[in-house]
């Protein structure tokens, strides 16, 4: 008889590979251009924001030497972090080979979080945002698999953010029980969620500027109004905004409280049968 798998189980898939050739399109969000750059904005920042989230959680790892189990969590977390970063650096790759020039706002943006963030947050705080962000990816996540955001868009990035998505919700809690155990106060907890939204939102809205003021014939009228289509068709950053501050800022907040990672192990099983059977 075959054991079911461990509800805490986190499991690093680094066999996945998702494929962007010359074929895919400028825009490839049913929605339009609006929020093909909206998504595509959220993409250029996951590289460096997966690679802070994993050094300010390393920190400390020597802090968990007697919670053995949470420390594999915490490695295994790791794992799929870096996975996420590789996958998304490889599709900024495809921006810039599509004609967008963002490497002034890619060299901008790590300045913020090397040169700022890190240099002088304590790593304390560091780890306390990092927990909110991850708050904030597995309720995109969620959304991600449960409205059917990606359900018309292009087939390659439908499964590139589903898969993320899965796993961000499989991953959600490793955080911010690291922050629970090394550092439990509310305060803290809360500094950094609102450091995570100006930092999260603020960061997202200027790579999203970024792409659509490179829209042949846009100007910034057309910005504006992109941006408004897109927010109308899918309101996304009101959503996530207040959802997120709403439950974090709950005192006796768990992100285990909501019970939704079914909804991702249903997803990520679809992705390891191929595995299973080409092992057979």
């Amino acid at each position: 008889m075959v054991n079911p798998p461990d509800p805490g189980r986190i499991v690093p898939r680094l066999n996945l590979k998702f494929h962007f050739d010359a074929t895919f399109p400028r825009m490839w969000h049913h929605n339009g251009l609006g929020s093909t750059q909206l998504w595509n904005g959220l993409n250029m920042l996951f590289p460096e924001g997966e690679r802070f989230i994993v050094r300010s959680v390393n920190h400390y790892l020597h802090a968990l030497d007697d919670a053995p189990e949470l420390r594999a969590q915490v490695k295994a977390f790791f794992a799929q972090e870096g996975k996420h970063a590789r996958e998304h650096q490889d599709y900024i790759e495809l921006l810039e080979s599509q004609g967008y020039v963002i490497s002034g706002f890619m060299r901008a943006y790590h300045r913020i979080v090397w040169s700022f963030i890190f240099k002088y947050f304590p790593p304390v705080l560091r780890l306390s945002i990092a927990a909110a962000l991850e708050h904030y990816t597995a309720i995109m996540g969620e959304n991600t698999l449960t409205l059917g955001v990606f359900a018309d868009g292009h087939p390659a990035m439908r499964a590139l953010i589903e898969w993320h998505a899965a796993e961000e919700i499989e991953h959600k809690s490793v955080a911010f029980d690291v922050l629970r155990k090394v550092a439990p106060g509310y305060a803290l907890r809360v500094t950094g969620m609102f450091a995570a939204v100006i930092a999260l939102f603020g960061l997202w809205f200027a790579a999203t500027v970024t792409l659509l003021r490179q829209e042949p014939g846009l100007g910034w009228t057309g910005v504006w109004r992109e941006l408004r289509r897109a927010h109308e068709k899918d309101p996304v950053l009101v959503r996530v905004v207040w959802r997120g501050l709403k439950e974090y800022l709950r005192p006796s907040f768990h992100p285990l409280d909501n019970d939704n990672l079914h909804i991702a192990r249903a997803h990520l099983a679809t992705l390891e049968e191929p595995s299973r059977a080409e092992a057979a």
